[in-house]
């Protein structure tokens, strides 16, 4: 992040964390969404993942971190693939 300050993220539910401490993002199945919920959030610090209302993608966006799909297009086409 450019600046000093570290942005904060809404997860949904009334929760927020810091983007700096966010380390993984596991969107949920289809048949453990309920009730609103939509992604399985790590956090340093934190050893249960939190259950978030947003989509992996909304979280992404709102971290500030380009999303994968915009990645792959800006690489140079004769870039070896990472994965």
């Amino acid at each position: 992040m450019a600046d000093s300050v570290p942005r904060m993220v809404f997860l949904g539910f009334g929760k927020w964390v810091r983007a700096d401490r966010i380390y993984a993002l596991e969107p949920l199945a289809e048949g453990e969404r309920g009730h609103g919920a939509r992604t399985r959030v790590w956090v340093e610090g934190i050893p249960e993942p939190i259950i978030a209302s947003r989509t992996e993608r909304a979280i992404v966006a709102a971290m500030g971190v380009i999303p994968a799909e915009s990645a792959r297009s800006a690489r140079p086409a004769d870039a070896e693939p990472l994965f």
